[in-house]
């Protein structure tokens, strides 16, 4: 038997009309730009079946980019979030894709630029009540929702990694809630993902990042709503 919380009956905290069009989308939003990392110049959002039809009646657009910018799904700043993203001196643009139609009907393409020229593209889906997932990292196929605290590995497909990373955070004494792995091929770009439900020391980046094959380790923390 399922069990319905009170956030089931209650929904989101949040600024904007739709759980599903408004603090889905600064969740996604969110969680895109944490797993960018760094400083944006520009960001191009695709927006697909009821996303492209509604999302500048719902504030969609507005909460997407105030995601990307930061700001949690109940900051007032959302609805200012254009001008915000001009005071950051980021560009950004939306494009309703209405022919493609095999998607899920709330789902994104963000593709962000850091001042660097680095590019790297997330697809994300609001599963409605505020609920998120993110469902790939450029071409990788990956699943996590933000609903615990996180840590995204990027590393080389290589023996020893993951041996690496539960090694260290089973001595810094971190329960892992879910772990998976998602990768592009055998020897190739992964993305390991690990899911805990304590709070994630931030110095914990730099003990993990000593493997010679991992590139980056980002911690995120749970979105708040969730």
């Amino acid at each position: 038997m399922s069990q319905i919380s009170i956030f089931d009956v209650l929904g989101p905290i949040m600024v904007g009309p739709s759980s599903s069009h408004t603090a889905g989308c600064a969740a996604i939003g969110f969680l895109a730009g944490k797993i960018m990392n760094e400083k944006l110049k520009n960001v191009e959002f695709t927006l697909y079946g009821s996303f492209a039809k509604t999302y500048q009646g719902h504030g969609s657009d507005r909460a997407l980019l105030g995601g990307i910018l930061g700001f949690k799904t109940d900051d007032i700043r959302i609805r200012d979030s254009f001008s915000y993203a001009k005071a950051a001196e980021i560009s950004y643009s939306f494009f309703p894709n209405e022919t493609e139609t095999d998607l899920h009907p709330n789902t994104v393409d963000i593709l962000m630029t850091d001042i660097f020229d680095r590019r790297m593209f997330i697809r994300g889906v609001s599963l409605g009540g505020g609920k998120i997932k993110i469902i790939r990292i450029n071409n990788v196929k990956v699943e996590f929702t933000g609903e615990y605290n996180t840590i995204l590995v990027i590393h080389q497909d290589r023996p020893g990694v993951i041996a690496h990373i539960t090694d260290i955070l089973s001595k810094e004494n971190i329960n892992i809630a879910f772990m998976r792995l998602f990768r592009e091929g055998k020897g190739e770009v992964a993305y390991s993902v690990l899911e805990s439900d304590q709070q994630l020391p931030q110095d914990i980046s730099k003990t993990l990042s000593c493997n010679p094959n991992i590139h980056q380790m980002i911690i995120i923390d749970r979105i708040p709503i969730l």
